[in-house]
């Protein structure tokens, strides 16, 4: 429950004013049709941090406990900085989603799963992985939970929902348990 809980937090904590989150506004402002889209980014995030969530199981087994705690505790405070730098969607994704004979359910799928890759949400599902290597599931299932926690509203309130929300704080809030969870981890706290 633990590992469930916590990549719940922090996924959902990081994903605000994340690229991902502006995609699916700029999907929902764009299609107008929730359900399709909200599908779109279940599905795209539960293959994107399944591979995720797999990776870093893996990468438990391959180094030894000392090397690992080492990579988890400065990845970790890595991703506190990481998650105070501002988001922006790329051109590309900015107002033009992908388009073509894939509907709104496949554009969302690929859109949102090629915007996650290589994101914070998806580096720390890695990490995640690792560090609760004997319950990937539980983190998959969290940082799946908290992706739609943070991207649910986003699709349904659009545009009035990002403006209301204190993004810089909750950056910080998510910094702060990130560094949390470095030191912890550095300190081999828990494991």
């Amino acid at each position: 429950m633990e590992a469930f809980l916590v990549s719940t937090g922090i996924v959902a904590l990081a994903e605000m004013g994340d690229k991902t989150q502006l995609l699916s506004l700029v999907l929902a402002a764009r299609y107008r049709r929730p359900l399709p889209i909200i599908l779109g980014i279940l599905i795209a995030t539960l293959v994107n941090h399944g591979l995720a969530g797999a990776l870093g199981g893996w990468i438990t087994h391959m180094v030894g406990p000392s090397l690992l705690r080492w990579i988890l505790g400065l990845g970790f405070i890595a991703m506190a900085a990481w998650i105070l730098i501002p988001d922006k969607l790329d051109d590309v994704e900015q107002g033009k989603p992908v388009r073509g004979a894939l509907g709104i359910l496949g554009t969302t799928i690929v859109a949102f799963f090629f915007a996650e890759m290589g994101d914070k949400t998806q580096i720390a599902t890695v990490a995640l992985g690792a560090r609760f290597s004997g319950e990937v599931l539980a983190v998959v299932a969290g940082t799946t939970f908290g992706m739609m926690l943070a991207n649910v509203p986003a699709v349904l309130l659009g545009g009035r929902f990002a403006d209301k929300l204190p993004i810089g704080l909750v950056h910080k809030i998510a910094a702060a348990i990130f560094v949390v969870l470095g030191v912890l981890a550095l300190l081999d706290v828990g494991a």
